[in-house]
């Protein structure tokens, strides 16, 4: 079993155990996670179901999933969320621009993707609250036409044609890695935050349990925590440490994952993630002389 994304890690065999199925959304890894939900609760099998990220509040409210790891922020009002970690920003450029001429452990500015057209996907996450996105805004002779690539796959392989640039989340450029596409970090781009969400409201007790179970597991508790399973009998079998994170601050100071963080975190996240090392900031490096 490995910790890639899209790879079947569910237990595929229906044979009677009680069931918690985990959603979660393209780039995220929960491989880690699930050998440690298997080691520590053999007589419950975990389901691992991949959903977008527009889909996952809806799949948790209409409880495909039981609980989900998705993009934050959300709803404070239908889910409860705890953030994890976030993600690093990056430029994905095909191996022909300039760009892909720096080494991988150099970042690149705003200022840098001045004269580049941005594609931002219609799935985008990381400038979805409205934020300045850098570089030019694709153009049309007709207003009305919508460029937006669907998904990050298709801005991705879009790039690869050298008709732009696009910024992703590092885990969405390596998920649909190509021969013919680079990436490297944005400095002072926006994070993409990421936690595990499950519902304020209707969840059975049992799943209530287990969803305490899986935060002791993302939380790094031990399995002779007092909390789990061990809360059962609490009569306030709401989950320990549920938050409602605050638009734009979910996820901030949260760690956990390889390649992934923020500040000072970041670099040394990305050294483990064997990504680009976000190592010395350069500031308003501009290609061609500019």
């Amino acid at each position: 079993m490995t910790d890639q994304p899209g790879e079947a890690l569910d237990d595929t065999v229906d044979d009677g155990r009680p069931t918690f199925r985990l959603g979660y959304v393209p780039g995220a890894t929960p491989g880690r996670w699930a050998r440690t939900w298997r080691d520590r609760l053999p007589d419950v099998r975990l389901d691992l179901v991949q959903v977008d990220a527009a889909d996952a509040p809806p799949a948790l409210a209409e409880r495909r999933v039981d609980a989900a790891l998705l993009r934050l922020p959300v709803d404070g009002d239908v889910l409860h969320a705890i953030p994890l970690y976030t993600e690093l920003p990056v430029v994905a450029v095909s191996r022909d621009h300039l760009l892909a001429a720096t080494t991988e452990d150099e970042v690149v500015t705003a200022d840098d993707l001045a004269d580049d057209v941005v594609w931002l996907a219609k799935d985008d996450v990381l400038f979805a609250d409205g934020g300045p996105v850098p570089g030019l805004a694709p153009t049309s002779p007709d207003p009305d036409a919508d460029l937006r690539p669907d998904t990050a796959a298709d801005a991705i392989a879009l790039v690869a044609t050298g008709v732009g640039v696009t910024v992703v989340p590092m885990s969405l450029a390596r998920l649909h890695h190509r021969k013919d596409v680079t990436y490297r970090v944005l400095d002072g781009g926006p994070g993409a935050p990421v936690g595990l969400a499950w519902l304020v409201e209707g969840l059975p007790d049992d799943i209530r349990e287990l969803v305490e179970e899986m935060i002791g597991i993302v939380r790094g508790r031990t399995a002779n925590s007092s909390r789990g399973r061990a809360a059962a009998g609490r009569s306030d079998a709401r989950p320990a440490e549920a938050t409602k994170p605050a638009r734009g601050q979910a996820g901030r100071g949260g760690g956990g994952a390889p390649g992934q963080g923020r500040g000072a975190g970041q670099r040394g996240a990305a050294r483990r993630g064997g990504g680009p090392r976000a190592s010395s900031p350069r500031k308003g490096r501009r290609r061609g002389g500019r």
